[in-house]
């Protein structure tokens, strides 16, 4: 086991690609336990070859789509018409908008691209410091993984066995209450620093907007309505959010033509095989766990601080803080969730509410320096180094942190719109 740490620790430390670290780790202790090499290429193969993670290239498609075919640009229109004119409107705006894509998205960074590239340079034009408007456009498309659709939800539910729909409808109201959050900490920054709004749109301009925007707010709908009515399942709704993504970019905006078509597929294409080479990766990392019982060493860990569940949570909160400042999201969850569900479970903690904990931590590494990956993204698109942003995005990350504590130990909050529906 000690091993394992030290060759993964100095992989990562290298500058090793996640995805390899994690592979190469796991050998000496393939070899060492004397299984056949066949196990390895059997355990690569086996992770990936799951039904539900077939939404994982659908999500990542219908976002690029999205980008390309002008929906992200009509929900930044219909944000800005609502809120705009109030103090730090093109920040609030860029928090609004990010949750309006976020429920179409499934994926940070493709939030962070899609509404950065429209937001960051329409805030810098008004007189916004750079570097206030990057962090913020980074923190607002962490909500794009708890607002369903959810890449984390579906990696989460396929490691624990958890449903997907149900997770997916406990992410709504702790997405929001996050991104109310960060609306009322940007206004109170415009109100300090005079970043004044737009002028107030008229009731004509605003039904305007949302005409324009019809199209890009009936995504969530037909994907979640079709979820939750029976009519397909969560991998199903991925691939028709592609088809509905097509259709509206090329025949109804117009934005879209088939030489960009090429374009989006061969970009999503690459961040697909990207993130399922981590999954596979990760798969034989995590059989590797499983043979040196470090789940059964957890759960005695745990069980040996009295079982209270309090402290497990808190235990958790910090563990996944400190990975999230140095390990993608996506690996993260697929190692440490069979490991700390199961613990979760055994001291009464109920499984979708551990999600919403485990997902909302995921979503606030991505903003947790120095590897957070919506900064990277965020900083590329505004043209700035990371570190300059790091004085802006440490208020946010201690907002997130502070609405994290309160979704951990306010368990209805997650809990409330399942039970509502007749899930729980």
């Amino acid at each position: 086991m000690l091993m394992l740490v030290i060759l993964f620790v100095l992989l990562f430390a290298l500058g090793v690609p996640v995805a390899i670290a994690i592979g190469v780790a796991s050998f000496p202790i393939v070899i060492e336990g004397g299984m056949p090499l066949t196990y390895v290429f059997q355990r690569l193969f086996a992770a990936i070859d799951s039904f539900p993670l077939m939404a994982i290239p659908f999500f990542v498609l219908a976002g690029t789509l999205m980008e390309g075919g002008g929906i992200s640009k009509r929900l930044v229109g219909l944000a800005n018409a609502c809120v705009g004119h109030r103090y730090g409107g093109l920040a609030i705006v860029t928090i609004l908008a990010s949750m309006f894509f976020a429920a179409v998205s499934g994926s940070g960074s493709a939030t962070t691209a899609a509404i950065g590239s429209i937001m960051i340079p329409a805030m810098v034009a008004k007189k916004y410091d750079t570097r206030f408007a990057t962090a913020t456009t980074a923190t607002a498309a962490q909500i794009g993984v708890i607002i369903p659709p959810s890449i984390p939800m579906v990696l989460y539910c396929v490691g624990t066995g958890a449903s997907i729909g149900t997770l997916f409808v406990a992410g709504f109201l702790p997405g929001i209450m996050i991104g109310i959050s960060l609306m009322i900490y940007a206004n109170k920054v415009a109100r300090k620093r005079g970043y004044v709004g737009e002028t107030r749109c008229t009731g004509k301009e605003k039904f305007i907007a949302f005409k324009e925007a019809i199209w890009a707010l009936l995504m969530p709908v037909i994907i979640l309505g079709g979820i939750y009515s029976g009519l397909f399942t969560p991998t199903e709704s991925a691939a028709i959010a592609c088809v509905y993504a097509i259709i509206v970019g090329l025949f109804v905006y117009r934005e879209m033509t088939l030489k960009n078509l090429y374009r989006i597929l061969l970009k999503s294409a690459i961040s697909s095989a990207a993130i399922m080479l981590i999954i596979s990766s990760a798969g034989l990392f995590s059989s590797v766990l499983t043979y040196e019982r470090v789940p059964q060493l957890v759960a005695n860990f745990f069980v040996s601080l009295g079982g209270n569940k309090y402290i497990f949570l808190l235990l958790v909160n910090i563990l996944l803080f400190f990975v999230g400042m140095f390990i993608d999201g996506g690996p993260a969850m697929i190692i440490l969730a069979p490991i700390l569900g199961p613990v979760a479970v055994s001291l009464g903690i109920d499984p979708i509410h551990f999600g919403i904990v485990m997902v909302c931590n995921n979503a606030l590494g991505q903003i947790t320096p120095p590897f957070g990956t919506n900064l990277f993204v965020a900083s590329q698109v505004a043209k700035i180094r990371l570190e300059d942003m790091i004085k802006d995005i440490i208020p946010y990350v201690a907002i997130v942190f502070a609405d994290v504590l309160i979704l951990t130990y306010i368990p209805a909050i997650s809990t409330f719109l399942p039970k509502l529906l007749g899930m729980m």
